[in-house]
């Protein structure tokens, strides 16, 4: 099922997509963040999922958290997807999908790499927000904006 709630954020470093290299533990000592894990690149549901993230990443922003997109794509296509979408936050490629693994969304079997989930961590790397849904696109970012409000 994956991490939950109260359980405390493993921390790692990945490429965003400029290939420039994104630590958690940097990024919570700025503050909370949002990890949020998508299947694929410019597919459907992913493109409306991080839409919505983008579309509302101010809203994150007053609340003094950072939104971080990942998932097994390489760093070529996740440029790609913030270009083409304009996302404007980072993309993190997992290519061996070790973080997806250490997070409990890396997928067993099927075509996609990972189950679509999100994290809200607190700045003391403790979840705050777990969101599991493949369906509802939206209510990841809702969900989590929730979470960070009330923490």
């Amino acid at each position: 099922m994956g991490l939950r709630i109260n359980d405390t954020a493993p921390d790692f470093t990945l490429p965003d997509q400029d290939g420039n290299p994104v630590t958690l533990s940097s990024v919570l000592a700025e503050g909370p963040a949002v990890l949020f894990f998508y299947p694929a690149a410019l597919t459907p549901g992913c493109t409306k999922e991080a839409c919505h993230f983008r579309d509302i990443v101010g809203e994150f922003t007053a609340a003094g958290a950072r939104v971080l997109g990942i998932s097994a794509d390489d760093v070529t296509k996740q440029k790609t997807f913030d270009k083409t979408f304009s996302l404007g936050y980072p993309l993190l490629s997992d290519a061996d999908k070790s973080v997806a693994r250490q997070y409990g969304v890396s997928r067993r079997i099927g075509i996609l790499p990972n189950q679509r989930a999100t994290f809200a961590i607190g700045a003391d790397g403790v979840i705050v927000a777990a969101v599991h849904s493949e369906i509802n696109m939206n209510v990841h970012a809702d969900a989590a904006l929730k979470a960070l409000a009330k923490s």
